[in-house]
């Protein structure tokens, strides 16, 4: 039967709450193939016990239920008991309640990632663009909003400049969002610094978007050519030109003294080399985290444990400290 002691956090929509505060219609968090969603708690069942375990997983997290409380592993549901060593599904639970955007691909999402791969910065709760050109930050801000809902403004900013030795005046956009800093991070493969990141292949879901995200990344990091008919960029992060080069088909040499160069000729297409592709453009929040010990406590004197129980729908499972547990059904 399973049950989570009456002071575990569990983690409730409205905010983390103790399993003993839990009622009828509360709603509670989960996960559904790769994404949170909420569910209800439609009845809450109280029982006792004499026995209970705390199960360690990565970085210390902890949490207690009983014994026989099934948990989510990649073998699928086993008791918490048995768990020492099984590598459980998890999501970090401090950002369960931030604001999810919902990304729409196209031509401005595909913009807003190429620009954002060649002149960006993505912090940890934030994405922001800061460069001299007025017309190209419109741009960016007027992307990223079409893409993601979220409203992004230009505001002027002065910076210094090595080259000129001093200040210039230029535009910022920055959109504070959690989501969209680790979603652009996915995109790249964890590691958004200009010279780790990888070629963001969510951007190849259809034309439409790949050339946003050509026309984004040739505004921030290329130019077009004055006496033919293509445009070229620079970049020294040689992995990343190689995978845009096979994509369109295009021949590149690397260089060793300074940053390559990859010509883009206005006729790519024609050569039938871009394939679309399907990769999530949602953020992935489902993670797993290994279980490092199982400590069973048991009861003290007479006083057992109160196990909480819960019957949820539509979805049954739910998340104690961002671990997916199993309901009662």
């Amino acid at each position: 039967m399973g049950g989570v002691p009456s002071k575990q956090i569990v983690n409730k929509v409205a905010g983390a709450a103790r399993a003993r505060t839990l009622r009828a219609g509360d709603r509670l968090w989960t996960l559904d193939g790769d994404r949170t969603v909420q569910t209800a708690v439609v009845e809450v069942a109280v029982s006792k016990a004499r026995e209970i375990v705390e199960v360690v997983t990565d970085g210390q997290h902890t949490f207690t239920v009983a014994p026989d409380q099934l948990l989510r592993t990649h073998d699928g549901w086993i008791p918490a008991g048995e768990s020492a060593g099984s590598v459980v599904t998890w999501t970090p639970p401090r950002k369960l309640c931030r604001e999810r955007p919902a990304i729409r691909p196209g031509y401005d999402f595909g913009y807003w990632v190429g620009a954002t791969c060649a002149d960006g910065t993505v912090g940890k709760n934030y994405v922001s663009l800061v460069v001299n050109d007025e017309g190209f930050a419109a741009m960016y801000a007027e992307s990223l909003t079409a893409a993601t809902g979220l409203t992004a403004r230009l505001e002027p900013v002065t910076r210094p400049s090595g080259f000129l030795q001093r200040d210039i005046q230029g535009f910022r956009v920055r959109v504070v969002s959690s989501y969209l800093a680790d979603a652009l991070r996915q995109y790249v493969g964890g590691d958004a610094h200009h010279m780790r990141q990888g070629f963001p292949r969510v951007v190849l879901k259809d034309l439409s978007t790949f050339e946003g995200f050509l026309d984004g990344y040739v505004d921030g990091d290329g130019f077009r050519n004055r006496y033919w008919h293509a445009r070229t960029v620079v970049s020294a992060n040689v992995p990343f030109l190689t995978e845009l080069a096979a994509i369109i088909g295009a021949r590149f040499t690397p260089r060793t003294d300074r940053a390559s160069r990859l010509i883009i000729t206005d006729r790519w297409q024609q050569r039938r080399a871009f394939q679309a592709e399907e990769h999530p453009v949602h953020l992935v929040e489902r993670q797993t985290a290994a279980v490092s010990e199982v400590r069973p406590h048991r009861a003290v004197g007479a006083k057992p444990f109160t196990l909480y129980t819960y019957r949820l729908a539509p979805h049954t499972d739910f998340l104690v400290h961002g671990h997916l547990v199993r309901a009662s059904g």
